[in-house]
């Protein structure tokens, strides 16, 4: 039996792909020769009829997924976030004015690649695919939510981005929830003080500074949205209503991403105490994403103090 806690984020992704293609005939994955870093290469070997390598031609990649799409397949077009952005021209113009099940993959985003430097570590994908109407985007935390999120994907009407990081994770959602859904977001801690939303690989963070602030004597809340879109409305209006003071964390621009679409929500229904964690700049080159967490202030002690400061001004 597979043992999905183990993989890594990528290596969770090419095993979710092969087994996608297992159970659908019409799943084909087309990469920008990047079957190797993105571990497609796992779909490559089970099923090589369905699997295309157009090189390094992002925009190419886009558009053949496209016309494969309207030949009624459901491709998923697998590259660096950070390189995929290059096509975001032909995932408006080709993709998403006609809805199109075009499922598009961006791994190593964030700073998943902390050593190939800023030029590798997407940092404003949310936001560009966010934009996009007709598009779903997800942001799984760790390896088991990737594979969830890659199989469940599949069901989605009209195109979905998908946010992949590399090798880092730490394993938190693989006992959160029996069944991953689509726009669905998972509580990982309770608590009334104050509520912390994340996405993406920063949700054990935020449990750790859950249990910071517990020390303190201030209950907060660990709210998971591994969909970033469609928001799950609910879910926020609950929280922020119980708690008074809402604090998003994300491993992307404060501007346009998670934190945006939360705040563009709560300030037309229900305005409470409110701050963004994110990226206010680009990346650098480092060691491990754990340096540069440390280095941008994502880390559990800042989001606990940062939380403490929001319950105070409520």
């Amino acid at each position: 039996m597979l043992d999905i806690q183990s993989l890594t984020p990528r290596e969770a992704l090419g095993r979710a792909l092969a087994d996608l293609g297992d159970l659908r005939e019409d799943v084909v994955v087309i990469v920008a020769d990047t079957g190797e870093t993105t571990r497609a290469k796992f779909f490559a070997e089970r099923h090589p009829g369905r699997f295309f390598n157009v090189g390094i031609a992002e925009q190419a990649m886009v558009g053949i997924a496209a016309g494969l799409a309207l030949a009624g397949f459901m491709p998923y077009a697998l590259t660096f976030a950070s390189f995929l952005t290059r096509a975001w021209e032909q995932a408006r113009n080709s993709v998403d004015r006609m809805a199109l099940p075009v499922r598009l993959v961006g791994t190593h985003a964030g700073f998943a690649d902390a050593y190939d430097g800023p030029s590798h570590q997407a940092l404003e994908d949310i936001a560009l695919f966010r934009v996009l109407p007709n598009f779903t985007v997800l942001a799984p935390a760790d390896s088991c939510e990737v594979y969830r999120a890659v199989l469940a994907s599949a069901a989605v009407k009209g195109p979905v981005y998908i946010r992949v990081g590399r090798d880092f994770h730490i394993p938190t959602t693989c006992e959160l929830y029996g069944r991953f859904e689509v726009g669905k977001a998972y509580v990982a801690v309770e608590g009334g003080d104050v509520a912390i939303f994340t996405t993406g690989v920063v949700l054990p963070f935020a449990v750790e500074a859950a249990q910071i602030l517990r020390d303190r004597g201030i209950s907060a809340a660990v709210v998971h949205f591994p969909t970033v879109k469609p928001l799950d409305y609910a879910t926020v209006e609950k929280y922020a209503q119980a708690t008074g003071a809402v604090l998003t964390v994300e491993e992307h621009m404060v501007h346009g991403g998670f934190g945006s679409a939360v705040a563009e929500y709560l300030v037309q229904t229900r305005p409470v105490k409110m701050a963004i964690m994110g990226l206010k700049s680009y990346g650098r080159t480092a060691k491990s994403p754990m340096e540069l967490y440390t280095y941008f202030g994502l880390t559990p002690e800042n989001i606990a103090a940062r939380a403490e400061e929001l319950v105070k001004l409520r």
